[in-house]
């Protein structure tokens, strides 16, 4: 796990050294709206949690840039009353596109690695893949001093549960602020 996620950070940041218009970096952090999807999953309800990482802007053309980032994020679930909660380091690669001046939309993969899981604090990791699979949607805007804002939702492509444990899929929305440095 330690080798794909060096690949996972080495691939992020190796985007920064593409011949491209315009490379941004910079942070963000935000909160989540975290649920769990799949088979027998009635009763189960919302998680209010965060996230915080970092991310680079790599400029392809003037309306299109990838956007690739490595943040951690408390996801989970609750159901009646009981809280699971699931850590992740996160590493989507968005697409970028400007649709009017300060606004785009954003489209691409996300590959998670779990990092800790709790349930009313006993660890139950060994629960769970120690690897997840979704896809992002979102919108963004992005003002010229570098303060940014979006919103994305993640959905949950793979089964997160070990083989015996079901079929769930974690689903998050997430509203983020953020700032480029450069």
């Amino acid at each position: 796990m330690k080798k794909l996620f060096l690949v996972a950070v080495v691939a992020v940041f190796g985007f920064s050294n593409a011949n491209a218009q315009e490379v941004k970096f910079g942070a963000k952090a935000g909160v989540n709206f975290a649920t769990l999807g799949g088979d027998d999953t009635d009763g189960i309800e919302s998680t209010t949690s965060f996230h915080v990482g970092g991310v680079a802007n790599i400029g392809v053309s003037d309306k299109f840039s990838v956007q690739p980032e490595i943040v951690y994020s408390s996801q989970g679930a609750s159901e009646g009353g009981f809280d699971l909660k699931l850590d992740y380091i996160n590493v989507p690669i968005m697409a970028k596109y400007e649709v009017a001046d300060g606004f785009s939309l954003e489209a691409g993969p996300q590959i998670g690695f779990l990092m800790s899981a709790d349930f009313e604090g006993t660890d139950v990791k060994d629960s769970f893949k120690s690897t997840d699979f979704s896809a992002g949607l979102g919108l963004a805007y992005e003002m010229e001093s570098g303060l940014n804002f979006a919103a994305r939702y993640n959905l949950g492509l793979g089964n997160i549960a070990e083989e015996d444990e079901g079929d769930l899929k974690n689903n998050v929305f997430q509203i983020s602020v953020g700032y480029f440095f450069n």
